[in-house]
């Protein structure tokens, strides 16, 4: 069968399906490649501008070749039309081994597919690499901040507010992206209690209810809506967990999202509006209270960890937080360890105090040293809570990664097995382990 004007070159072919061929990664440098064509184009236009002045000599006698892979087979006999169609799966290096060669040598006698073939591979070098499809964590952050720069918020989130802002925001975005079938993802909470290790089995939307109704609490004490209820007398988190639980009529569902998410954004407005003041508000949790500057961190620092427990549950990749906001949690840890040990002091759990003084005095104190992002150094006085921590008064140290520090402090890595590089009264270093490992809680 040919063409409509008989042309042998018009003959149609049966389609060919070229065999295996190396990727477009495994071929030599595209620098190279491109700086071989010019050569080539040079000599050629230099021979071309001496062609009166007498025969070629045997080094003219043909035009180099393109260095190129070796061909198992004869170089196929290809028309121009056909050659400059294989043009763009050249530069992608796409061809089979006889096509790269037959497209090569045509290229050291054609100029326009020369040029072509310039420009194809130059737009082959503006491709990007392949990327994976997951947002960027710290793509929100980013686009935030260069927003604000461009246009400052006419009334901005509290500095002190912006880690339990980041973490909801990055747990939101995990749970706008797991299935419906994912939210019945079995998820163990677990914690330290005393001397041993407690665990509750719930699921997804279980875990995401548990932190809503803890939540409730910074929300009450701003005079918000208790997603308990109104009248809800005061409980500890985890007997509202129990409570919020306790209450459903069936299983908590991918339902729960919405409110958790619509409490979160109403604590970041009214804290955003309500000034510096309100910093300074008492959120009591049953057995101990916390500024609420500080509880909104501690309610980031609770947000990441059940986020983690839940990415585990979902075969989810999951990060640690900002580093700055990472230190603020460790530097809240730090700050709860003294009246924490005491704690443990007073129900026989901790060895006695050695040196007690005076209140706000420097004491024996502990060296903690946090690797990593937001780490740092910190002096946890070991006798009295009331005492000022001291380097010049350490007895022990303690070095970890930020990291599994803040496991230690979530009750999901027990203090025996906690990686610490140690030195210094053993019995002290035991005791604020087991100190960091309390303020775990469900």
């Amino acid at each position: 069968m040919t063409g409509a004007n008989d042309d042998p070159e018009e003959t149609a072919r049966a389609p060919w399906i070229p065999g295996p061929r190396p990727a477009a990664d495994d071929h030599a440098d595209l620098t190279s490649s491109l700086r071989d064509i010019q050569d080539m184009r040079d000599a050629r236009s230099g021979r071309d501008a001496g062609a009166d002045q007498g025969p070629p000599g045997p080094a003219d006698a043909g035009a180099p070749a393109v260095p190129s892979a070796e061909v198992a087979g004869p170089v196929p006999e290809l028309p121009h039309r056909v050659l400059k169609s294989l043009l763009g799966a050249w530069a992608l290096s796409a061809c089979s081994a006889e096509e790269t060669q037959a497209v090569e040598n045509h290229l050291t006698e054609c100029a326009p597919c020369a040029d072509e073939a310039l420009r194809l591979r130059d737009a082959v070098g503006l491709l990007h690499a392949e990327r994976d499809l997951d947002l960027d964590p710290l793509l929100r952050s980013r686009v935030l901040e260069n927003c604000l720069g461009r246009r400052p918020a006419r009334i901005p989130v509290p500095t002190w507010a912006t880690p339990y802002d980041a973490e909801t925001a990055r747990l939101d975005a995990l749970l706008r992206d797991i299935g419906e079938s994912e939210w019945h993802a079995p998820v163990r909470l677990k914690w330290f209690e005393g001397e041993r290790r407690l665990h509750r089995k719930t699921t997804v939307a279980g875990v995401i209810g548990h932190l809503l109704a803890v939540d409730g609490l910074v929300a009450a004490s701003l005079g918000l809506d208790d997603p308990l209820g109104a009248g809800t007398d005061e409980l500890s988190p985890t007997e509202r967990t129990d409570v919020y639980w306790d209450s459903a009529s069936r299983p908590p569902t991918r339902t729960v999202r919405e409110p958790w998410r619509e409490q979160s954004h109403t604590l970041i407005r009214t804290v955003s509006f309500a000034g510096r003041g309100v910093a300074d508000l008492t959120v009591t949790y049953g057995d101990f209270a916390l500024p609420l500057r500080d509880s909104l961190l501690e309610r980031a620092f609770e947000c990441w960890v059940h986020a983690e427990d839940i990415a585990q549950a979902v075969a989810y990749p999951y990060d640690p937080p900002a580093g700055a906001h990472m230190h603020g949690m460790i530097d809240l840890a730090a700050r709860l360890l003294p009246a924490a040990l005491a704690g443990r002091r007073r129900a026989g759990l901790a060895s006695p105090a050695r040196e007690l003084v005076t209140a706000g005095a420097p004491g024996r104190s502990l060296h903690l040293e946090i690797e990593g992002a937001g780490g740092g150094h910190w002096y946890i006085a070991l006798d009295s809570p009331a005492a000022l921590g001291s380097r010049d008064h350490a007895v022990a140290q303690v070095a970890m990664d930020a990291v599994e520090f803040c496991q230690l402090v979530a009750g999901h890595v027990p203090p025996e097995e906690a990686a610490a590089g140690q030195d210094g009264d053993r019995e002290a270093i035991r005791d604020v382990l087991f100190a960091a490992a309390s303020l775990s809680r469900l």
